[in-house]
């Protein structure tokens, strides 16, 4: 599964012109914590967020003599973590842990805004259902991929946990579908008990 099989198409957006109230009003109405700001072209230049809202509060606390900021534009985040819309999905994952970031705009090559996908948005990918991931094995990776019938093996799906058990043609064989299987969407851990002929490669 990909980010574009999750992201929200339909992204609430601000201009960097547009004023601070406007973009808090946006927040609020479209209940979400960060707005991707673009241009009149469409193309992401930066994002505003809660936290960058909380810091413009806390300069005009600390300081005696603060600057006047009017728009998005003087608060917003500039430099932007960014994805493709084709990036597998446990990717965005890892970028969202290691960038500490709750959301990611999705661009195509030139930047323009696609999408958005949420850090819930990837958890929800997490929950899916153990018949839904073990009909994926079955039909998309062991009757499509590997030509093979899914009556000869046996694929148990408890908890995100799956279970492979059968005689593969070949050691490779065993050795895709159990990798193929380890990559799915929802899938916690593959327990293989496969076998296949000694020597088979």
């Amino acid at each position: 599964m990909n980010v574009v099989d999750l992201m929200t198409t339909n992204v609430a957006t601000v201009s960097p012109d547009t004023s601070l109230r406007g973009a808090a009003r946006i927040m609020f109405r479209s209940q979400v914590s960060g707005l991707p700001v673009t241009d009149d072209n469409g193309l992401l230049v930066g994002i505003i967020t809660e936290a960058d809202f909380l810091r413009l509060e806390l300069s005009r606390f600390e300081s005696d003599n603060p600057a006047s900021v009017e728009s998005v534009a003087d608060i917003m985040t500039r430099t932007v973590e960014t994805i493709g819309p084709n990036t597998p999905l446990i990717e965005a994952a890892k970028v969202m842990v290691v960038r500490e970031v709750k959301r990611l705009p999705v661009v195509d090559d030139v930047d323009q805004l696609v999408g958005i996908i949420s850090r819930m948005d990837v958890v929800n990918a997490f929950t899916r259902p153990d018949e839904v991931i073990e009909d994926e094995i079955r039909e998309d990776i062991v009757r499509r991929v590997l030509g093979l019938e899914p009556s000869e093996l046996d694929v148990t799906v408890r908890e995100g946990v799956v279970y492979l058990r059968g005689a593969m043609g070949t050691q490779a064989e065993a050795r895709l579908l159990t990798e193929m299987t380890r990559r799915l969407d929802g899938v916690l851990k593959v327990a293989s008990e496969l076998t296949w002929p000694l020597g088979s490669g």
